[in-house]
């Protein structure tokens, strides 16, 4: 495969070499086409197989001359996942367990529109303009996909870190996922949106995600509007700014907090010992929103620990004149975590109190608990016996 040195696209982001064919851009393939003496057009013929057609198998590629086909095969262009379980619930909420080249897995979800409230997250993201004619009568899934294999970030309540982080995804990986995805979707389905919410910590894997959203957005390819692309961060604050720069605003951001004051976030998060909670708001405050879209609050309530109302009342304080909305995750279950979920008065208890303070939020409603829908619960089986657990103090 030819060399490529980190690259600048009109309009985009400075991204790291491509590290597999799958992930090449259309320029990319274009020079690449052009060392092995093919003509320009055959980049975007390529390409568009790939991303709009889900195709990855270069025999399929038809209207391909042979000899470019046999070429692409030995070059390596070939399917990066293969699915090693698919769950369905009975919600309707689709979990595919995938596996990678060397045998790490790692999960994927589909989640029907009619599973979600309408203001969640995981709910279709509508448009304010460029909405596809017909588009509002097609049946839509939001997918939620991951970005490392496992996590670092050693959240104590959070399955997908449970293990720690094995390896970083690739751009290629990760855009699979939604590639795969395409070809298991109904004809009369389509993306709704994707969530950056699977295993592992996006930013920590930011030149892969850049590249990632790159592909998912080209209107070559998939051409997915970056307005319906949420990526999560636990608060890595120099890579939000990062994020914030290189792509103005257009990508969704959610950010845990998971507390309202570092003392106790620090306790369930390790990040915030780097990154504390003064820092990730001020990183809040400083993203830049288009008209008529917020940030969006993550925050896991746990029993007993930050689930009280004065917990309540320093959130509702830090999001002051924030445009955000808060989602409020009851604990999901994790064997052995030490953490459970919160009773359901004090989740209502504390709604309220945001409610009252003039904060957005609603209650995520669990999706998919029969087939163990929370990140990294699936692919954790098979590291169950590597787990350190975290010790509460």
């Amino acid at each position: 495969m030819a060399e490529s040195s980190s690259s600048t696209f009109a309009h985009g982001p400075e991204l790291p070499a491509p590290v597999n064919l799958l992930e090449y851009l259309p320029q990319e393939w274009e020079a690449l086409l052009r060392s092995w003496g093919q003509p320009r057009f055959r980049a975007l013929q390529v390409f568009r197989w790939i991303h709009q057609r889900a195709e990855t198998d270069p025999e399929a590629m038809t209207d391909l001359p042979k000899a470019l086909r046999q070429r692409l095969q030995e070059e390596g262009l070939r399917p990066l996942l293969a699915v090693a379980a698919d769950h369905l619930a009975g919600d309707g909420t689709r979990k595919l367990l995938v596996e990678m080249h060397d045998g790490r897995q790692v999960e994927t979800v589909l989640i029907p529109r009619g599973s979600v409230a309408a203001e969640d997250i995981y709910a279709p993201q509508e448009l304010d303009d460029g909405e596809p004619s017909g588009a509002g009568q097609q049946a839509q899934l939001t997918q939620c996909i991951s970005s490392q294999v496992g996590c670092a970030m050693g959240c104590a309540f959070c399955a997908s870190g449970r293990a720690g982080l094995k390896r970083q995804m690739s751009a290629g990986e990760i855009v699979s996922q939604v590639l795969l995805a395409r070809r298991l979707m109904p004809s009369d389905v389509r993306h709704g949106g994707v969530v950056f919410m699977g295993m592992g910590e996006p930013l920590h894997n930011y030149g892969a995600v850049a590249r990632a959203l790159c592909l998912l957005s080209h209107p070559e390819g998939l051409g997915m509007s970056l307005r319906r692309i949420t990526v999560s961060t636990s608060g890595l604050v120099p890579e939000m700014d990062r994020l914030a720069a290189d792509f103005k605003g257009r990508v969704q951001l959610a950010v845990s907090i998971h507390a309202g004051d570092s003392a106790t976030r620090s306790t369930i998060m390790p990040i915030n010992r780097k990154y504390d909670l003064d820092q990730v708001v001020a990183a809040m405050r400083r993203y830049p929103l288009l008209a008529r879209k917020r940030l969006t609050i993550e925050y896991t309530l746990l029993s007993g620990v930050n689930d009280a109302v004065k917990d309540a009342r320093q959130l509702a304080a830090l999001l002051k004149g924030m445009r955000a909305k808060v989602n409020l995750i009851p604990m999901n279950s994790v064997s052995d975590s030490g953490f459970g979920a919160p009773a359901a008065e004090a989740v209502d208890r504390f709604q309220a109190q945001l409610r009252a303070a003039g904060v957005d939020t609603f209650v995520r409603r669990r999706k998919g608990d029969d087939i163990a829908a929370a990140c990294g619960q699936l692919a954790l089986h098979g590291e169950a016996r590597k787990i350190r657990l975290p010790v509460r103090q």
